[in-house]
């Protein structure tokens, strides 16, 4: 929301700005989960544990899917760089591309979605090897 506002001025890296995003919703869901659960509960190591570990898992995925991301062609890297998180409408998407219908716009999208998990199935294989 805040970056589709006209005045809005990013002072940090965007990957620092999602993660900060990110922990601030975890924070608010552990608020809503701290009125609902006991305070002994609560300050049990594990419970610090748990967050901690959700935290680190949201920063794994968002550091693979950037690095799967720079992987795939230019155009693609824009084109969900569009889609996903400029959030731009398959129209918009469409004439600023200058696909002739929209269907093809979409098809476009599907094959760069295709690029991503090609390039996650190769990394994992590599992984095992």
């Amino acid at each position: 929301e805040k970056l589709r506002q006209d005045n809005f001025q990013l002072t940090a890296s965007i990957k620092t700005y999602i993660m900060a995003i990110a922990k601030n919703l975890w924070l608010k869901r552990l608020r809503t989960a701290y009125r609902e659960t006991e305070y002994t509960d609560i300050h049990d190591n594990k419970f610090y544990d748990e967050i901690n570990l959700a935290i680190e898992q949201e920063k794994n995925y968002w550091d693979k899917l950037q690095n799967y991301i720079h992987k795939i062609s230019d155009h693609c890297q824009g084109l969900i760089h569009d889609i996903f998180f400029k959030e731009k409408a398959i129209e918009q998407i469409q004439q600023e591309y200058g696909y002739s219908t929209k269907h093809n716009a979409q098809n476009q999208k599907h094959k760069c979605v295709e690029q991503i998990r090609k390039v996650k199935d190769e990394d994992e294989r590599n992984k095992k090897k």
